[in-house]
């Protein structure tokens, strides 16, 4: 009589399981609307140009009173909101854990992202200040939001199962980003049969991405749930937060005591700051170095995000084989030819953007899903906000490093293939710790019981 209840309830948690993980994927799918749209091709060019036209006689701006030339502007800024993330997103990791109310924070972090992403449709004239202001307080809000989406992962997945998760929501969120961004390339290529001007079809497109990731999100608020947090439990979110502060100055410490955890942290803010800058500056490398049209530099990262689809299965299935830690040191190995061969591009020549752009596309996906699932093996098991908090300061758009460096090196050379290969430095530093890294070691100091395969 006893097995009965347990044969028929034993569907319900699979259910429910496959619900909430729906739920987490569409995630992915709103958010990555930020990424592509407004980072990866419409705010970089648009910006500098709104900066050109605010520049003084000299052709200078000067945001605070800082010297610079217009096309250092985006740079400045992307590493700006990520030195304020600094503060902000492990912060934030620490409440999400403490309070237990992952849903409703990660409710208010898209409504504020997704608001001032939609406010970018005011970004005009010579306004380059606001357009810097608000895209630095969306690019906070989508940096908390997503260490906050992060931290359901290790609840949603065994430890064998986790590159496989992990790479079906990257997967799915470059389909959604190349989705709304065909949509916009379709606007912008055909804004004068819209009764529209240039800069007024790149303003929507901007806003569109906030609508976006809006709108979707309602999907994954609906279906994820929150969880009781281990220990004690603060009885409001305020309280939370106070009581998170002292929680953040412990967790800083108690970090010491998993020395390999902090070593994957060390090489992954070096690897993943060069693929992130590459995402952010490859508009403006591919508008300002290679002269390209604004219509091929749009389809070309959409390309991007029809191949990375297909790259982050595939690698996916890679890494089942071979292992994730192997599969990401490859795909560093490829990304070091992306940028050796984008210095002898030619100007002009969109067959040869397109190229690189496959290979791109292809690596891209695998290299951050693959790169997730293996901190969140690292992260001793109570604090997978927390610890994403610190993991998020470097992913998916805030990089600060990569961007103060390809910003600098241009302001110093003049040239944007000098500064698009001095990002070199940050995939072989940190693909060298990579691979000293024992990982298998890690995992069990962490806490945590190793996959099979590594």
């Amino acid at each position: 009589m006893s097995a009965l209840p347990q044969v028929e309830s034993a569907p319900q948690p699979d259910r429910a399981l496959r619900r909430e993980r729906a739920g987490w994927y569409s995630y992915d799918w709103a958010m990555s609307a930020f990424n592509t749209t407004v980072i990866s091709v419409f705010l970089a060019p648009y910006l500098t140009s709104v900066a050109e036209a605010a520049a003084d006689a000299q052709g200078r701006i000067h945001p605070l009173g800082i010297s610079m030339p217009p096309g250092s502007l985006f740079g400045y800024v992307v590493s700006l909101s990520v030195v304020l993330q600094v503060v902000v997103l492990p912060l934030t990791g620490a409440v999400a854990d403490r309070s237990g109310r992952k849903r409703q924070l990660l409710a208010a972090f898209t409504l504020i992202g997704s608001l001032c992403t939609m406010a970018l449709f005011f970004l005009s004239g010579d306004g380059y200040l606001l357009g810097s202001g608000l895209f630095i307080v969306a690019n906070i809000a989508f940096g908390a939001a997503t260490v906050v989406y992060y931290s359901w992962l290790p609840d949603l997945a065994a430890p064998d199962e986790r590159d496989a998760v992990s790479s079906r929501g990257w997967a799915l969120g470059y389909l959604g980003g190349a989705l709304l961004l065909a949509a916009n390339l379709a606007l912008y290529t055909q804004y004068e049969s819209f009764g529209l001007t240039e800069g007024e079809a790149v303003r929507i497109c901007l806003s569109s991405a906030g609508a976006w990731w809006a709108a979707f999100a309602v999907v994954s608020i609906a279906l994820l749930r929150n969880r009781t947090p281990s220990g004690d439990v603060a009885p409001s979110t305020g309280a939370a937060f106070r009581a998170s502060l002292g929680q953040l100055r412990s967790t800083l410490q108690d970090m010491r005591q998993y020395r390999l955890t902090l070593w994957f942290l060390g090489a992954y803010l070096l690897f993943n700051d060069g693929v992130q800058t590459v995402i952010t500056v490859s508009a403006q490398f591919g508008s300002e170095q290679l002269e390209l049209s604004q219509t091929t530099l749009v389809s070309a990262i959409l390309l991007v995000q029809v191949v990375a689809f297909v790259g982050a299965r595939a690698m996916g299935r890679i890494a089942e084989s071979a292992g994730a830690k192997r599969t990401v040191l490859w795909s560093l190995l490829v990304w070091v030819g992306v940028l050796v061969a984008a210095v002898f591009l030619t100007p002009g020549a969109a067959v040869q953007f397109y190229l690189l752009a496959v290979v791109i596309g292809f690596v891209l996906g695998g290299t951050q899903a693959l790169s997730r699932s293996l901190f969140s093996q690292l992260i001793p098991p109570g604090k997978e906000a927390e610890y994403f908090g610190f993991y998020t300061i470097s992913d998916r758009g805030t990089s600060w490093l990569g961007t103060f460096l390809f910003a600098l090196t241009y302001q110093l050379t003049d040239s944007y293939r000098y500064a698009i290969i001095s990002l070199v430095v940050f995939f072989v530093v940190g693909g060298v710790l990579l691979a000293r890294l024992d990982m298998r070691r890690a995992i069990v100091e962490a806490g945590n019981t190793p996959p099979e395969r590594l």
